[in-house]
């Protein structure tokens, strides 16, 4: 066993503790309760460890652009340092966590530990990919004392909701400028997420004419209308879809074609004995990594627009509400394959090297040309889940991998 692996064995105890301290405060989100208890517990455990420390507060106007309805809860990230130049090395984890819900046999902010796992509500999403990170750096920087460059921990909240007033304000307002970043996101020791899928949700309007129950045929009615363009849309719009396919390796291949999920929600209607004129439905779309949110917009305009023009008594518009561009760091990367290189020395095994299906803050890096990756303990299935734990040899199965990867990096042997 080399000395890396056996600093995180011996500091093993002290990360269990830290994340045992971190998951009894509830960073509820929504709405973003108990931001600043954690920002000053994270902000000591930092600074024992030899960081300086900076904490930004997400000024309350970029709250309300993004969540108006959470304004009034303050919003932090946290960016700890150690080192000095380049390269920059950062370590990337949220702690808002979600509703702990029903169900649970245990109380979920009281972290309890049986047969080799820790339950309680962040876990494993994703206080115990923190935990994680700042027990390989504990591990590193006692086997070298000296290093080329800088070690950063970037602490954000709000990936529950989106991320736009964490980590897509870290990152857009270049409160860091890293070379390489992990997301500590619970991929699984032997997985790593390179990239993830995009997602553009819009809703399709049909406009009809409104009118008395008495008299319909003095309306045109938006919800048989509505039919009949859903009915259009899907059969027009699924061919374009099955034409497209990814060439890269997702969680699941099914996830390797674009997909639509139709009628979500429903929008529209106002009383029994009225005719409609105004009906939605909402379409969710989902990206390739070889897609941009952009041109898939086009791609929804031009069917919308054929299908208003072939049913001339409604009038049939896409609205979009919401957009998530893929992302993808290259298999060639030199983070990448310094990962998997740690990754092979550390556990014996190949990685597998992945897209994820859902949305990550990987997007927030790549729109600045950063090498992002994300590798952190799961198990994954146990995210948001009632019981939700970690695997603790998860945890120290990647903060060897994370320590080696700081030494390839950045360490002098």
């Amino acid at each position: 066993m080399n000395e890396l692996s056996v600093n995180v064995s011996k500091n093993l105890e002290w990360a269990i503790n830290v994340l045992k301290r971190f998951i009894r405060i509830p960073t509820v989100n929504p709405p973003g309760e108990r931001y600043g208890d954690f920002v000053s517990e994270a902000s000591k455990v930092l600074e024992e460890l030899g960081f300086s420390v900076e904490v930004h507060e997400v000024p309350r106007g970029v709250v309300e652009k993004y969540y108006p309805e959470y304004a009034d809860y303050p919003r932090y990230i946290v960016i700890g340092r150690l080192g000095g130049g380049k390269p920059t090395i950062q370590f990337n984890g949220h702690y808002d966590v979600v509703p702990p819900g029903a169900g649970w046999s245990t109380d979920p902010f009281k972290p309890t530990i049986k047969e080799g796992r820790l339950y309680g509500r962040g876990s494993v999403d994703m206080k115990g990919g923190i935990a994680a990170s700042l027990l390989a750096i504990k591990a590193f920087t006692e086997s070298f004392k000296e290093f080329e460059g800088t070690v950063e921990v970037a602490l954000v909240p709000d990936e529950e909701i989106g991320g736009e007033t964490g980590t897509g304000y870290l990152v857009r307002n270049g409160l860091s400028k890293p070379d390489y970043v992990i997301i500590a996101e619970p991929s699984g020791s032997g997985r790593a997420w390179i990239g993830h899928r995009g997602a553009l949700w819009f809703y399709i309007e049909v406009y009809g004419r409104q009118a008395h129950g008495s008299t319909p045929w003095l309306g045109v009615n938006a919800f048989e209308g509505m039919v009949k363009v859903a009915e259009k849309f899907i059969r027009e719009y699924s061919s374009v879809l099955a034409s497209k396919r990814s060439k890269y390796i997702y969680d699941d291949p099914r996830g390797a074609r674009p997909t639509i999920t139709v009628g979500g929600e429903i929008r529209g209607g106002a009383k029994i004995n009225i005719v409609p004129g105004y009906y939605a439905f909402s379409v969710d779309r989902r990206l390739i990594v070889e897609e941009s949110v952009e041109k898939v917009e086009d791609e929804v305009r031009k069917i919308v627009e054929e299908i208003d023009r072939e049913l001339p008594n409604l009038t049939v518009k896409a609205k979009f509400v919401n957009k998530l561009q893929p992302a993808l760091t290259s298999h060639e990367s030199k983070l990448v394959k310094t990962l998997t290189e740690a990754v092979k020395e550390a556990l014996n095994i190949e990685p597998k090297l992945t897209v994820c299906l859902g949305g990550l803050d990987m997007r927030f890096y790549a729109e600045k040309e950063i090498q992002v990756v994300t590798y952190g303990p799961g198990p994954t299935l146990a995210a948001h889940q009632a019981d939700e734990y970690l695997e603790l040899n998860e945890l120290t199965k990647v903060a060897k991998v994370y320590a080696i990867l700081l030494r390839k990096l950045l360490g002098k042997d």
